[in-house]
């Protein structure tokens, strides 16, 4: 009678923990309203350019009408599509690095301060200076420059997901940056996903949870060059069990073997 109780007890517990481990729609779907343990963000930022800081490189091309400062700026023979699409070498050659005192040295200008600048700013105060040294040497052209950030990256850690990736585009957020890594793993926490972030007031680490649809219009939306996403595994993986009926597989199978044991003894 003992040995029956036991079992009815063992079962019952098993029953209880296989039925709390099971994963559902609720823990994994996106863009969800801020309920049942959904958090709610507030709607405390929109996107904002990047403002360039140290260790930032740029590649930088000038367009003009005059031959000769074509020449001058970008070099003999040389196009942008063969400056972005060469050796690591040749990009190290036709790019400029923001260096510790937030300049770059550009021929001909000399160090121009960008840090702090967006990337149209930058762009503004190029044209502007190579207009100044066409009219001090009474030139007449008109010249444009294209300036855009190259060796941008973020990193996402965790949950099977681990790898280095490069901004594909000016903008991208974290639904589009976790689609580039082949979306998150079944198991992955999606309730606590966090992202480390350099800023100019030092390292920070910003928590959110993926499955709000409140997080597009917060801080948490768009990446920054440099961020790291962390990503943690359910307790539910610890089990092993993802779905009511593979749970109850488990159960039946579990009872199974159990009961087998237990007439084998008795």
């Amino acid at each position: 009678m003992m040995r029956k109780s036991l079992t009815r007890i063992l079962l019952f517990m098993m029953l209880a923990l296989q039925l709390t481990s099971c994963i559902t729609t609720h823990q994994l779907n996106y863009l969800q309203s801020p309920k049942n343990n959904v958090q709610t963000y507030k709607d405390t930022i929109s996107y904002k350019d990047y403002r360039l800081k140290e260790g930032d490189r740029l590649f930088i091309q000038v367009y003009s009408t005059d031959e000769k400062t074509n020449t001058l700026f970008n070099g003999a023979g040389n196009t942008g599509m063969q400056m972005m699409t060469g050796s690591s070498e040749n990009m190290d050659l036709y790019t400029y690095l923001v260096k510790p005192d937030g300049n770059i040295k550009f021929p001909l200008i000399g160090d121009l301060s960008v840090k702090g600048k967006t990337i149209r700013e930058t762009k503004e105060s190029l044209e502007q200076a190579i207009k100044s040294i066409h009219k001090a040497n009474s030139v007449d052209s008109e010249s444009s420059v294209d300036v855009r950030m190259v060796g941008r990256t973020f990193s996402i850690i965790g949950s099977g997901k681990s790898g280095r990736f490069p901004f594909p585009k000016e903008k991208v957020n974290v639904y589009q940056a976790l689609a580039m890594a082949g979306d998150l793993s079944y198991y992955a926490d999606r309730s606590k996903v966090r992202i480390l972030r350099v800023t100019e007031n030092g390292n920070q680490i910003k928590s959110f949870d993926l499955r709000s649809a409140s997080i597009i219009n917060s801080e948490f939306y768009y990446l920054e060059p440099d961020d790291v996403i962390f990503l943690q595994p359910m307790k539910q993986q610890f089990f092993g069990v993802s779905t009511f009926w593979a749970a109850l597989s488990t159960i039946i199978t579990t009872y199974s073997l159990g009961y087998f044991v237990y007439k084998s003894f008795k």
